[in-house]
């Protein structure tokens, strides 16, 4: 039983409630709602749908994830990554028959969440660990200005037709040039973002609320709309989703599970590095696996409630935060307040303008960019800081998809090349400190006669092996004097592989040519098992293997007793 709770982290939070929260959910919920409704309908009709399945897509996923999601607040809808996939699937299979097209989206979602959940089972959700925080935050600001500039054209006024962030800001540039601006949608939308900027501040005040109703207000009592041509969302469709199994045909089939296969990637990078990064944020822990899960449980719903695929969502996430979401119940709210308006009061939001919209999701966008923490990161670390600049600009430049790609390549080259060229030292002794220390650091340490202590601060593994076996030979070159024992100090190498242990081998012939015996200190025991595997055990002799490098030094001191040495331990303690 205990298992199965584990799969619902929404039960705890439910039961674990606190009630101080609740005026804080509903009030976002229903502010997320006036963005859900208009947000669900242009993805739908973006991806090949009629807009109403927009909505059906918005509220089960919702009300699945908050039972099986793991996040407090991450929203999750149709979202625009996916609607291209969508819409490459359904268009040609439909045949222009907008129910049929339901149907191979519906079993799109069925795919899609079926790879998230056996994903989540499988414990593959350990990907998102390869993405550090610099990255994260170059991925989140790039996120910020790609969500602002896709909002730009409702808050001019106009639309554009365009794909990327950069193609977008031309035409956009080219639209103002051209005089096609609305200028009292731009008013609206400016009053909108400067009402809740300002309002910001004070804590107490639904600022986004009081924002969104102000203009929903000036629209309708002035008749903006039809005066000054001010695009208004108008009038919800009406009705709910009702269950049903999207059944296909055999000659569909391997082009659906191929789209749902495909939006299951892209689902899954952009949702996996929003959860983790609002994780952050809100100083709590998210488990990546039960995130694969939960989003799997919201596109399994969603295909049998007539949905199609759906992700977490960039714009929709930060409006719920900005407007004070707690927990999970916000997504319930929101969900349910769609569900009110298509069934009792589908004209309630007709007047609200897009710009205004527009202005809630700008205001959301710019509290997603972090400056600050990137400001220490250059101080302490330059390199990080560029890391996380060059991943701004591949979700800037390319977009959020390619960005994220991006993204993930650079944090794996960053993991390899820590692997690839580690540090390492050739110890001594210094005076007066306890221990064997890098002689780079210490210039005054004193080196063991016939004796070089060779630190390598990584795991073995092929990437590195050769790199390791010339380092080691250079310091054996570079010894002050003729060396007799090199001894390598293994405290930080966790693994070896087969590539690496040839290497050590070929390492230990080399010197053995050179009558120079190869040891080693500290390694730790399952990586001694590894190279009792590989027979490297044997072939260097069990006497050569050293628990600490102290014991290593008294054993090559007492086997070769003509070296002169005398540590400044044993002058202290015989009273010199």
């Amino acid at each position: 039983m205990k298992h199965w709770i584990h799969w619902l982290p929404g039960l705890d939070t439910f039961r674990q409630y606190k009630a101080a929260h609740l005026p804080h959910d509903i009030f976002a919920g229903l502010v997320l709602a006036t963005m859900l409704a208009p947000a669900g309908i242009a993805y739908a009709e973006a991806s090949g749908l009629p807009g109403v399945y927009g909505l059906y897509a918005t509220i089960t996923p919702l009300l699945a994830y908050a039972l099986f999601g793991p996040s407090r607040i991450l929203v999750l809808g149709p979202d625009s990554a996916l609607a291209a996939i969508i819409l490459g699937v359904v268009v040609p299979l439909s045949g222009g028959d907008p129910l049929r097209a339901v149907t191979l989206a519906g079993m799109m979602a069925l795919v899609s969440g079926a790879v998230f959940i056996l994903a989540g089972i499988a414990g593959l959700g350990f990907v998102t660990e390869l993405l550090s925080k610099p990255i994260r935050y170059g991925y989140m600001n790039g996120i910020a200005l790609t969500v602002l500039i896709s909002q730009l054209p409702k808050l001019f006024g106009f639309s554009i037709e365009s794909e990327g962030p950069l193609r977008s800001l031309w035409a956009i540039g080219s639209a103002v040039v051209e005089g096609r601006t609305n200028w009292v949608a731009l008013a609206i939308g400016l009053g909108t973002l400067a009402t809740i900027l300002l309002l910001q501040k004070y804590k107490r005040l639904p600022n986004i609320l009081i924002a969104v109703v102000g203009a929903t207000a000036a629209v309708g009592v002035l008749d903006l709309g039809d005066r000054y041509a001010v695009q208004l969302l108008g009038p919800l469709p009406e009705g709910l989703p009702g269950f049903a199994v999207p059944w296909i045909g055999y000659s569909d089939l391997v082009p659906v599970l191929i789209g749902g296969c495909a939006t299951a990637l892209v689902a899954f990078a952009d949702t996996s590095v929003l959860s983790r990064t609002y994780a952050a944020r809100l100083g709590t822990h998210v488990d990546p696996n039960q995130e694969l899960v939960g989003l799997g449980a919201a596109n399994l719903v969603a295909g049998f409630f007539q949905g199609f695929p759906i992700s977490s969502s960039g714009s929709r996430t930060p409006v719920a935060e900005a407007a004070g979401a707690r927990t999970q119940l916000t997504g319930v709210v929101g969900a349910l307040a769609i569900a009110f308006l298509l069934l009792a009061a589908p004209n309630l939001l007709q007047h609200l303008p897009n710009a205004a919209l527009a202005a809630v999701v700008i205001a959301a966008a710019i509290g997603l960019i972090e400056i600050t923490d990137l400001k220490r990161i250059y101080r302490i670390q330059q390199w990080e800081f560029w890391l996380s600049i060059v991943c701004f600009g591949g979700v800037a430049v390319l977009g959020v998809i390619p960005g994220i790609g991006l993204a993930i390549a650079i944090a794996i080259a960053e993991f390899l090349w820590d692997g690839w060229r580690p540090h390492s030292a050739v110890l001594g002794r210094a005076h007066g400190v306890k221990g064997y220390h890098d002689i780079t650091r210490y210039p005054d340490a004193r080196r063991i006669p016939g004796l070089v202590l060779f630190r390598w601060d990584a795991p073995l593994f092929f990437a590195n092996a050769e790199f390791f076996k010339e380092r080691a030979l250079d310091a054996v070159a570079k010894s002050p004097t003729p060396v007799r024992w090199l001894v390598v100090a293994a405290e930080p190498v966790t693994s070896v592989d087969v590539t690496a242990g040839d290497t050590v081998a070929e390492l230990d012939e080399a010197l053995h040519a050179e009558g120079i015996e190869l040891c080693f200190a500290e390694l730790k025991d399952p990586v001694k098992d590894k190279l009792k595997r590989f027979g490297l055990y044997a072939q260097l002799g069990e006497k050569y293997f050293f628990p600490t490098i102290g014991a290593a030094v008294s054993s090559y001191l007492e086997i070769n007793s003509d070296v002169e040495w005398e540590d400044w331990e044993d002058r202290q303690s015989e009273g010199r």
